[in-house]
């Protein structure tokens, strides 16, 4: 066999990388990986079927020199300095028209200047955003490239054989030019952080507030996930519920600290939408309750300091059904402001994004993919440039549907002293985005009033400033 043997190199072999590697082997591809460390080099090459043709390489000129041309490299290493430290290491390596990609999680704006200095010396730069875990990498992951698209073109077969599928169809697609690819892995990111934080929310209710055992609660969230509510966050909060602990015998979830971490992409994706000045409240409320859970010492000496309220839930059906439903309606917001921002963000950043097909490539593989996707396929089926989905009139009917359910959980949670921020932000984004008027007016008459910064008058263009009279003392 000729010495450019390999149809794709990958460096970074952790968990991520590797599977990847093993799923396009298994789809018939000839795979090179290279790592820093040698076990993993050794881990690749066992964990290979003996008729695949597999390698780890310790040698980094080695593995480049493997490759067809076009070489086709991805990394998978840490966000930040390490995509650049390789990216050095790699370059002089490399001919010109060979394809290097980030299938890690950075951040948009880097991949652009990547994009853009791999280009001045005629190398083909790719961001791609890929979700699913390390289970997803090995049987099928959620794929949204981005940036050059003749490079996409050639890298397309392979994406498309590892993708998952649904009916069919891979879940990857070609979401947009420039930093596209990591910037709808990041909105999906902040979606993800959104639907998790108004979940637990709802696990707090039912347990906290209704006094539910963890086995009713996996009854519950398993009997949600066989109707519109299914979707792989809710279904896998099911199997949390009644996981056991092996060292205690107890349910797992009572030995799990409430201080929950993050990567930081949902903090990206708030921090990005304040920029681009897109509302994404529910996204804001779970990056910032996580901040608030990181504070542990403080939140058990409030809690002695600040005596709960009395609990005024109780369990019945009907409440059970509240719940569900509330859950759906801001479920349904969660998506309208993250689309919210990709649409923005397309125009802004001259991104082109085709939101129907990243909805598509969210339907499998992805953390995020769920029943309710195949609705938002139709409303953008029937308008590709809506730029909420709350103005889908089909929609409008299921978010109106579950109004009065979202109104009577948020108002007996907050009766009741449990914390549901997320669902709060959710509702209120509601009533706000569907006001006609606002009381902004009297911001706009402050900020006139002591910075001269004018405002507009609802009869006539332009802008105005007025001499305010002053209050007498």
């Amino acid at each position: 066999m000729s010495a450019l043997q390999y149809d794709f190199g990958m460096i970074g072999l952790g968990v991520m990388g590797s599977n990847l590697l093993l799923n396009m082997a298994d789809s018939g591809f000839a795979v090179a990986g290279y790592d820093l460390d040698k076990n993993k080099c050794a881990a690749l090459d066992e964990s290979a079927s003996p008729d695949k043709i597999v390698k780890g390489f310790f040698d980094l000129n080695e593995m480049i020199s493997s490759l067809q041309l076009p070489r086709k490299v991805m990394m998978l290493v840490p966000a930040g300095k390490p995509v650049d430290d390789v990216l050095n290491r790699i370059v002089s390596l490399l001919d010109q028209g060979d394809i290097v990609i980030d299938g890690g999680n950075s951040h948009y704006t880097d991949t652009l200047r990547r994009v853009n200095a791999m280009q001045e010396v005629g190398i083909h730069f790719m961001g791609i955003g890929i979700s699913g875990g390390e289970e997803g990498a090995r049987s099928g992951p959620s794929i949204m490239p981005g940036g050059d698209l003749k490079a996409y073109e050639v890298v397309k077969p392979v994406l498309e054989a590892v993708a998952a599928k649904v009916n069919g169809q891979p879940c990857v697609a070609y979401v947009g030019m420039g930093a596209a690819g990591h910037y709808v892995k990041m909105v999906h990111n902040g979606i993800e952080y959104g639907i998790m934080q108004l979940i637990s929310e709802s696990y707090w209710l039912l347990k906290k507030g209704a006094e539910l055992s963890n086995d009713q609660l996996h009854e519950i969230f398993n009997k949600w996930n066989e109707g519109k509510m299914k979707s792989f966050l809710i279904e896998i909060t099911a199997n949390i519920l009644m996981q056991k602990d092996d060292i205690t015998g107890s349910s797992l979830i009572e030995m799990i600290s409430d201080m929950a971490g993050s990567k930081g992409t949902g903090k990206w994706t708030s921090q990005d939408a304040m920029d681009m000045g897109v509302p994404v409240p529910i996204i804001d409320m779970a990056v910032a309750m996580r901040d608030l859970s990181a504070y542990k010492k403080e939140r058990g000496e409030a809690a002695i300091l600040y005596k709960s309220g009395t609990l005024n839930i109780h369990h019945t059906e009907d409440f059970i059904l509240q719940i569900h439903d509330a859950l759906y309606f801001a479920t349904i917001l969660c998506y309208a402001q993250g689309l919210a921002l990709l649409y923005r963000a397309s125009e802004v950043l001259h991104m082109d994004i085709l939101i129907s097909e990243v909805i598509r490539v969210w339907r499998g593989g992805c953390i995020i993919r769920a029943a309710f996707l195949d609705d938002l396929t139709e409303a953008f089926q029937g308008n590709n440039k809506l730029p909420n989905i709350l103005l889908d009139a089909v929609l409008a009917e299921k978010v109106m549907s579950h109004e009065k359910s979202i109104r009577s959980v948020v108002a007996e949670a907050a009766l009741s002293g449990i914390p549901v921020a997320a669902h709060m932000a959710a509702l209120s984004y509601f009533d706000a985005y569907r006001s006609e008027h606002l009381p902004t007016n009297l911001i706009q008459a402050q900020r006139d009033y002591f910075g001269a910064h004018t405002y507009q008058r609802t009869d006539v263009g332009g802008s105005f400033h007025t001499e305010w009279k002053q209050a007498k003392p």
